[in-house]
């Protein structure tokens, strides 16, 4: 037997930080919105638990035990007393490195598909609870659609979305990681009073009415001076994508991914087509939101 899981890419169209907490870990409100570009997880029975990953990128994916997906295997399988005995293949789409949380789409994917596969039908509450365990991100990657994430990102509000939302996608020639944007954000701040981070209501009722106009008008990213600062030349990317006609440019999450918010499908292909052209960029991707999590197919 054979589980194929498909799970969605994210955007944060609010990410509020909070300071460091004694944890290392920083309170956020995190308004995630899943969008349609996917990695597909494929599981099966093996001798042994491997990892294989194929698709952009695939390269810079670890295939050992560090691997968000052969740990969610692990951890369903320890809770179980199960033999983590299989092949995991993750067909990479998201980027890698990206800011749009493809490793953790890779977890929510395994843990689904291994909870398909061995038949252990842990409840939607236990499944949760091991995303959470796995990181912050990966909760969300297996609801989908709109989300409140607070805590660290890791519990849950859904969220109600009026319409579809277009975005563009610009990928970046190379990768930033999320702990060192995080340190530099604490660096760039460090002195200052960081004020508890909190849910725009504005944002949520665009997000609700499907305003991609007011949308625009209050999305934002506190980690985005922290990304410039790592990746000076995202501000080159983000300046194309506002004059080819983007609503609103922000730095996806962490980065270096840049997401463009556009009024249309049409204003979206002008967009990516712009960005491309502009050099400022590896590919741009045209995509919408919200997109459904982690699904069987």
């Amino acid at each position: 037997m054979t589980v194929t899981v498909r799970v969605p890419a994210k955007v944060n169209v609010q990410l509020a930080v909070g300071g460091a907490r004694p944890d290392g870990f920083h309170d956020l409100a995190n308004v995630f919105l899943a969008v349609g570009l996917y990695d597909e997880v494929t599981v099966t029975p093996a001798d042994e638990l491997r990892v294989t990953c194929a698709g952009p990128d695939a390269a810079q994916v670890p295939l050992d035990r560090t691997n968000l997906a052969a740990r969610a295997a692990l951890e369903l399988a320890r809770r179980y007393g199960l033999d983590p005995a299989v092949h995991l293949h993750i067909a990479k789409d998201i980027p890698v490195a990206g800011g749009m949380a493809g490793g953790s789409a890779d977890g929510a994917g395994a843990l689904l598909a291994c909870d398909a596969l061995w038949g252990t039908n842990a409840s939607r509450d236990e499944l949760l609870d091991i995303c959470a365990e796995l990181g912050s991100d990966v909760p969300f990657s297996l609801v989908g659609g709109a989300a409140l994430g607070t805590g660290r990102g890791e519990q849950l509000r859904a969220l109600e979305v009026g319409g579809t939302f277009h975005w563009v996608f610009a990928m970046a020639e190379r990768g930033l990681s999320t702990p060192a944007v995080f340190r530099e954000f604490d660096r760039m701040n460090e002195g200052v009073r960081v004020p508890e981070p909190v849910a725009s209501q504005d944002l949520l009722d665009a997000l609700a009415k499907g305003d991609a106009g007011a949308l625009a008008r209050t999305v934002s990213n506190d980690l985005q001076p922290a990304a410039l600062s790592l990746f000076p030349a995202l501000a080159d990317t983000l300046a194309a994508g506002r004059t080819a006609g983007a609503l609103a440019a922000l730095v996806s999450g962490s980065g270096p991914t840049t997401a463009f918010l556009a009024a249309d499908a049409a204003s979206a292909k002008t967009i990516a087509e712009a960005l491309l052209a502009s050099g400022t960029c590896r590919s741009a991707r045209v995509t919408g939101s919200p997109a459904p999590g982690a699904t069987v197919l």
